[in-house]
């Protein structure tokens, strides 16, 4: 992995993120709790059509900042850097979750650099249920990540994957899951969520990308999204709110195919 320093509000970051393929850039922003390896399935999908860069946010993976809280513009500000880093003077923004949120915050902060932007599971505002959700898990991980870890596939997997799984298989999946060390201060950011200052400021093609079995993200915040992002499309996976996992291929079929159009319309003459 490669390393950049940022400033933040509340101090200095070196943010690790990693660069895998060439041609036009796609920065890829992971969910809370994981870390750049989520975006491996859609990575090895890219490599050959992009210049993909994918970061760790503050208390994920190799990342090291000043450990107090963090927030959305500070997020969007360690993915700008690696972005920059990376030579990236425009790119396509594709981001999971509190990933998707930094993307949209990214596309109505700095429009000029932003080609395109693929949301999912974004919200325009946490509300008051996000925030008792929000909480719970924060409670959760007060008795053990193993605590937390297994709620996660109650929270992130539908129906698809529970009649696929059995009681064993779902064990071993939990007993896999590595949960990061700044998982709480992520959640904390996730409260503080309001995007509704900047998406109108979105100019770049965007697709909202929800999932049918969200128990999340509801359809009315997918809505308010789709009303507020001019040029917004929208596309629904048959998945729950962990969709990058839980049907992996489709996901990133869905989500490189959108670039790749994006970019070849704006090469259109």
């Amino acid at each position: 992995m490669t390393v950049v320093a940022v400033t933040l509000a509340g101090g200095t970051a070196e943010v690790h993120y990693t660069v895998t393929g060439s041609g036009p850039g796609l920065l890829l922003l992971h969910g809370t709790a994981a870390t750049h390896e989520q975006w491996a399935p859609v990575v090895a999908l890219a490599r050959e059509a992009f210049t993909v860069v994918a970061p760790d946010f503050s208390g994920s993976g190799g990342t090291v900042d000043h450990g107090g809280p963090v927030s959305i513009a500070d997020l969007a500000a360690e993915a700008l850097a690696a972005a920059d880093a990376a030579g990236l003077t425009t790119f396509h923004v594709a981001g999971h979750s509190l990933g998707a949120v930094v993307a949209a915050h990214l596309a109505g902060t700095h429009p000029a650099r932003v080609r395109s932007a693929v949301l999912h599971a974004a919200w325009p505002k946490t509300d008051a249920r996000q925030d008792a959700e929000f909480r719970y898990w924060l409670a959760l991980l007060e008795r053990g990540t193993d605590v937390f870890a297994r709620m996660l596939p109650l929270m992130a997997f539908g129906p698809g994957y529970w009649a696929a799984t059995t009681p064993e298989a779902n064990e071993d999946l939990v007993a896999q899951l590595v949960i990061q060390p700044g998982t709480a201060r992520q959640i904390e950011a996730d409260r503080g969520v309001d995007l509704r200052p900047v998406l109108g400021a979105i100019t770049a093609p965007t697709l909202v990308l929800s999932s049918a079995y969200d128990r999340l993200i509801e359809p009315a915040q997918q809505q308010e999204l789709l009303t507020a992002i001019p040029h917004a499309n929208h596309v629904e996976l048959p998945a729950g709110h962990g969709a990058p996992a839980e049907v992996a291929a489709e996901f990133a079929k869905v989500l490189v195919d959108f670039a790749v159009q994006a970019e070849a319309d704006r090469l259109e003459p």
